[in-house]
């Protein structure tokens, strides 16, 4: 881990299930930080020092991490009335770890780029177990010299930072992961419900897979949990997967690509918001298919 200053301080706004794990993180790593959201319940939960408005958020602190549920939610922040942008001051630097519309992120960085204030898009990867842990990875884009001042914080809560380029570019590399992480959730969510109506016995399935060509991050990570009923509950809900495939099919539009898989993709998750797991971690996709299936359980 880089040595932190003693003098850098920091800001979370949303103290949800990422943004309040990454807030314990960087306190743990010896560097003061304060924290805002709206609700005051997952303010409580939360466990730091709260401030009461963004705008005194803002003043407190030199680095300001944002960890919200969407674009719209994100612009509201920032360009609303008594947001982000009516507080900042110059040489700020403000760092959004939500997956957000890269064009959205991008409009961000030019209007808080008129205040002499950096605007960093950094999509995470790793999900509540990384954020836990500090090991998440994280794709960035703007000012490299932005980063670089934001590094010693970013170290209490990832092991791999990536540069990606211009503005913009770490959301875009953050969405394009995220659709193979659920491509990947939902395709293996269908083949595991179809090997438990075949009468596959799922546990010797699964090592089988995972030493075969079928192998993916939810075949070695979430299934040989979820067989034993543990759907490693607090991850990303249904409800904010879709969205995040909705923000991949977006991107290949502006973008020009044909997306064949995205539409089957993103039906999966809706179906599962459809059934009533909407607010439910996106591994009870599974159940969802297996609703539809017949009622089937992948658990004995």
């Amino acid at each position: 881990m880089t040595d932190a200053s003693p003098q850098l301080s920091s800001g979370m706004i949303g103290l949800g299930n990422m943004g309040g794990r990454i807030a314990r993180r960087i306190r743990e790593g010896g560097l003061r930080v304060r924290g805002f959201d709206v609700s005051e319940q997952q303010a409580a939960a939360a466990g730091i020092e709260t401030e009461p408005s963004i705008a005194a958020l803002v003043d407190a602190v030199d680095v300001v991490f944002l960890s919200l549920p969407d674009s719209s939610v994100i612009e509201s922040v920032v360009l609303g009335d008594g947001g982000l942008a009516s507080a900042v001051r110059p040489g700020q630097v403000v760092v959004d770890l939500s997956t957000a519309s890269p064009s959205s992120s991008v409009g961000i960085h030019g209007r808080l780029a008129e205040q002499d204030v950096a605007f960093l898009d950094a999509g995470i990867s790793g999900g509540a177990a990384a954020a836990e842990k500090g090991t998440l990875t994280l794709m960035v884009g703007g000012d490299a010299s932005a980063l670089e001042r934001a590094r010693p914080i970013l170290d209490t809560f990832s092991t791999g930072v990536h540069h990606m380029g211009a503005p913009g570019s770490g959301h875009t590399a953050k969405v394009l992961n995220n659709f193979l992480n659920g491509v990947s959730l939902a395709a293996t969510a269908e083949v595991m419900v179809a090997a438990k109506r075949a009468g596959l016995d799922l546990a010797q399935f699964l090592e089988v897979v995972n030493s075969s060509s079928g192998v993916n991050f939810a075949t070695l990570n979430r299934f040989p949990r979820i067989v034993d009923g543990d759907y490693l509950e607090g991850g990303l809900t249904n409800r904010l997967m879709a969205k995040d495939i909705r923000l991949y099919l977006q991107l290949l539009q502006e973008v020009s690509v044909t997306s064949f898989c995205g539409p089957a993709c993103l039906g999966a998750f809706d179906l599962a918001t459809a059934l009533g797991y909407g607010d439910q971690i996106s591994n009870r996709v599974v159940d969802a298919i297996g609703d539809v299936a017949g009622g089937v359980r992948l658990q004995s």
